[in-house]
């Protein structure tokens, strides 16, 4: 595995949340929150549904009043100020475009509702609709674009009023596959052009990998894990982020000299920062497992359950004796190894975490 590259040095804090809940009922949306969003960055809250992200982009947006804690915004209180005060923007996953208006019609809706001048209001909507690639598509209604123009119609309408906030729920989710790998890249290209800070609600770990420079992982209501994507790959700090970020082989035991002590298993190779002893789960992905004959010097070995092939990837699932659950390992193009082989498998102490459990 290479080596986890260093963060950046920090831009200042934008948006500081401290100590945020909020409760609907006996159900805990929120318990104690605590995050920095930084001016000019792309922040995603990833996890499954119920975890307490759209709760948490609806505080930001002034749609839910938190029951405790603190939301600032550049220094000074947000929560004191009503939703249609706060200098954020939020794009519904619906995109909820008027069908009736033109696409110049809609961007311009807000700027209208400003009273702004209408040269103003003219070159701003001008501008903004060269930037997300409609310049040509001014005159259409919403039901003459495809999927992806209309999420770049709601894209403009979000930033021509320049917020120093835009906050997007879900917002490629209506796309097919193709569509939205495209977006992605609008998406960040965007993002940097204009300057402003992005916060994306998604529970697409691909999505918000590929956009965020930094993700929050969320769980019942608590943030798990914030670190820049591939740090939050390759090194997982609780048992949930190692099983929901990507996939991922699990193996319970404790901490040992040299990795984990599995029972049934032996010694399984990873860095240890753990004292001997502490229950612990080691995690490797797929991608650092190797493959070797049955004889070869190895970790493991077991028999091939299953080989798939996709996106120039040969997935190939291993029963291992005393393991509950196949052996995940990944090599680049197609493979010779068949299904009832027996194989090794083995991987690099450098290549596995360890997760206090």
């Amino acid at each position: 595995m290479n080596a986890v590259p260093e963060a950046p040095a920090a831009a200042r804090t934008l948006v500081g949340i401290e100590g945020v809940s909020r409760r609907f009922g006996d159900v805990v949306a929120l318990d104690e929150v605590t995050l920095d969003i930084r001016q000019g960055e792309f922040f995603a809250l990833l996890g499954p549904s119920g975890c307490g992200k759209t709760t948490l982009l609806r505080v930001l947006a002034g749609f839910e009043t938190p029951d405790a804690g603190t939301v600032t915004l550049d220094g000074a209180d947000l929560l004191a100020r009503p939703a249609h005060r706060r200098p954020v923007n939020l794009m519904f996953q619906s995109y909820a475009l008027f069908p009736h208006m033109s696409v110049a019609k809609n961007v311009a809706y807000g700027l209208e509702r400003e009273k702004l001048p209408r040269a103003e209001v003219a070159a701003r909507v001008e501008e903004v609709l060269a930037t997300v690639g409609l310049a040509g598509q001014a005159r259409r209604r919403p039901h003459q674009l495809s999927g992806g123009q209309r999420q770049r119609v709601a894209l403009a309408r979000a930033i021509v009023k320049r917020p120093r906030l835009l906050l997007l729920d879900e917002p490629l989710s209506a796309l097919d596959k193709k569509v939205r790998a495209e977006m992605q890249l609008e998406l960040k290209r965007l993002q940097h052009e204009v300057g402003i800070t992005f916060v994306v609600v998604t529970h697409d770990q691909e999505e918000a990998m590929s956009l965020a420079d930094r993700i929050a992982v969320f769980q019942a209501g608590r943030v798990e894990q914030v670190d820049a994507p591939v740090r939050l790959y390759q090194r997982p700090r609780t048992p949930f982020v190692a099983g929901f970020v990507g996939a991922n082989n699990l193996f319970e035991g404790t901490a040992a000299g040299e990795g984990l002590s599995s029972p049934g298993l032996g010694t399984l190779p990873a860095e240890s920062g753990l004292a001997a002893g502490t229950p612990a789960l080691l995690g490797v992905r797929p991608e650092s497992v190797r493959l070797g004959e049955a004889g070869e010097p190895r970790v493991l070995s077991g028999v091939v359950a299953d080989v798939s092939f996709y996106g120039g990837v040969s997935h190939i699932a291993v029963r291992v004796e005393g393991h509950d659950r196949p052996v995940l390992a990944a090599t680049q193009g197609p493979t010779r190894i068949a299904a009832g082989a027996e194989v090794g498998l083995g991987w690099a102490a450098a290549d596995a975490v360890l997760i206090a459990t």
